[in-house]
């Protein structure tokens, strides 16, 4: 292919109600931090965080930018497409040495990510409208711009295509039910579908979607899920001399590490855990860990005979001796914690949101369990076919495989391994999605 056909024709006309409700949502910004309760929540952080962000990347592309080398700008909206970004970001600089990458994200929950990201610039993504989004491409100039996963923006796409700036979504998720492949969202958005120059899809049905939202078939290509290597890569990167680990291995105890928890899975949680009573620890990672909740939790699941402490409580008193239930108090470390686990419980599969992600228990050789809601989530599909992970329909289900499981080491130990069998099968896709934007990169 030409560099020419890169660049199909920039999208004409973006949706007038669509510009008009992101400059409503940035209007309100002032007025979200001072309603009652609103300052710590995430829209508030999120419109704090976005405040003068355009002004910060434009400047950094003024004063910090190397013309003579390469950039690529990486946007993920949250932390599970952070770190799928992150192995690919790592395995592009792996592969060219002085690339300049720029890193932005939606999400607050992102923010300590982007902190740690192997980027040269870091923010949260501006408002998606012109007078925000173009004269930050005009100062950063990339040489691509690179969404992950499922958040594709439709004025910054097209900014970019006006400047014939390739962009790529990489780790390109679409299942059959999503709502982008359904009116209006499927008519509103399949300009910015068309004007992708590449998606690097996870699978060949995910790509085939794409394909018929509009991005040229010759454009898709199956490169598997860059987050496969990112699970594994933290796995191994776990310390068990850490402080947050060594209280757990030095009072060696069967632990189900609860992933990711909402209210309605620990409606799940709590009653399963009655019928396997306390020989069982418990590792519970609440999806956002607010003091709040976590004292919530700490209350809730110290009842009925069980100890409770928080993950700092274990640090402090170097051991977890005595404790029943464990309830982590930041985000960061659940990667790691999973490898102290024996059995794991992903969170997020009885509401609405979708579960999320099964890839790191898997990589820590955990056998998995999660509830029915994951549709979103292929790897999930994938290890429950592989025998690695169990779909539990209600709290007596999860109870019933659990107690399985940890009266069986066969099957337990069997179930585990196929679940790291399932990751290692489908290393590698960090690597082939940087070979493409290194090709694309060489054709600039």
């Amino acid at each position: 292919m030409s560099l020419s056909g890169l660049y199909p024709r920039p999208m004409s006309v973006v949706s007038v109600a669509y510009r008009l409700a992101q400059l409503g949502v940035r209007a309100a910004g002032p007025l979200v931090g001072v309603l009652p309760g609103a300052g710590p929540a995430k829209l508030a952080r999120g419109i704090a965080g976005r405040r003068g962000s355009d002004v910060r990347l434009s400047r950094w592309g003024r004063e910090g930018r190397d013309p003579t080398r390469p950039i690529v700008w990486f946007h993920a909206p949250s932390v599970g497409e952070g770190l799928q970004a992150r192995a690919v970001i790592e395995a592009l600089r792996r592969r060219r040495e002085g690339v300049q990458i720029v890193f932005t994200h939606f999400s607050p929950s992102a923010e300590k990510l982007a902190d740690a990201m192997p980027a040269d610039a870091t923010g949260y993504l501006p408002w998606d409208l012109p007078g925000s989004v173009r004269p930050v491409v005009e100062a950063l100039r990339p040489d691509a711009l690179v969404f992950t996963k499922t958040e594709v923006w439709p004025v910054l796409t097209e900014v970019a295509a006006e400047n014939r700036i390739p962009v790529v979504l990489i780790a390109a998720t679409l299942p059959p039910g999503a709502g982008r492949l359904r009116w209006p969202a499927r008519t509103l958005m399949r300009p910015t579908w068309a004007a992708l120059n590449r998606v690097a899809a996870i699978a060949t049905e995910d790509g085939g979607r794409f394909a018929d939202l509009g991005v040229a078939a010759d454009r898709v290509v199956v490169t598997g899920d860059p987050g496969i290597d990112s699970a594994a890569q933290r796995a191994r990167a776990a310390n068990p001399q850490a402080p947050y680990l060594k209280p757990f291995r030095d009072a060696p105890r069967p632990t189900l590490v609860a992933g990711s928890t909402w209210p309605s899975d620990e409606d799940v949680l709590a009653p399963a855990l009655d019928v396997l009573g306390q020989e069982l620890r418990v590792v519970l990672a609440p999806h956002e860990p607010s003091p709040e909740r976590v004292t919530s939790l700490v209350r809730r699941f110290g009842a009925g005979g069980r100890t409770a402490a928080t993950l700092a409580d274990v640090e402090g008193a170097g051991t977890a001796a005595g404790v029943d239930v464990v309830v982590v108090d930041r985000v960061g470390v659940l990667a790691h914690l999973y490898t102290v686990g024996t059995l794991a419980y992903v969170g997020g599969g009885f509401h609405g949101a979708g579960l999320h992600s099964v890839l790191e228990p898997a990589a820590a050789r955990l056998p998995t369990t999660f509830g029915p809601r994951h549709h979103n989530a292929k790897a999930a599909a994938d290890l429950m076919a592989s025998g690695g992970g169990v779909e539990v329909a209600d709290a007596a289900a999860l109870a019933a495989t659990l107690g399985g499981w940890l009266t069986d080491p066969v099957t337990l130990d069997y179930a585990g391994k196929r679940a790291y069998d399932y990751i290692d099968a489908h290393l590698g896709a960090a690597e082939r999605t940087a070979s493409i934007l290194d090709d694309l990169l060489v054709r600039r």
